[in-house]
């Protein structure tokens, strides 16, 4: 059974920088598709970022679109979150799929309890 642990979440000033990992174990993640999605209070769940299990077809949400970096190495996925703002401001959630060929927030197999990212000054 794959099992999912977000980290690196934390409190950062706007502008600030942080680096979210997704570390798997039970199962190699080598044949999943990964995506972070995030929860800020009071709205629904909704897409950040989605990687494919090759790692080369890299998809991101207009909102993060240049400010926001995905990567995959082994059994870890990486959220760099760079020029971060106060919208920023959520639980932020990995999630895995085996097949298909999008993340979506209905469509994920395994799903991590989330970090805490908080970007206030």
């Amino acid at each position: 059974q794959l099992q999912l642990v977000e980290s690196g979440g934390g409190l950062v000033q706007p502008g600030g920088s942080l680096r979210l990992s997704c570390a798997a174990s039970g199962a190699t993640l080598d044949y999943y598709r990964i995506g972070w999605f995030r929860q800020a209070p009071g709205k629904e769940r909704e897409g950040v970022s989605c990687i494919s299990a090759s790692g080369g077809r890299i998809n991101y949400a207009d909102s993060v679109e240049g400010r926001f970096t995905i990567s995959r190495d082994k059994n870890t996925v990486y959220l760099r979150m760079n020029s971060l703002k106060a919208e920023d401001t959520a639980v932020y959630y990995c999630a895995a799929k085996m097949s298909g060929s999008r993340c979506t927030v209905g469509g994920m197999d395994y799903w991590g309890k989330g970090t805490l990212v908080t970007v206030s000054s």
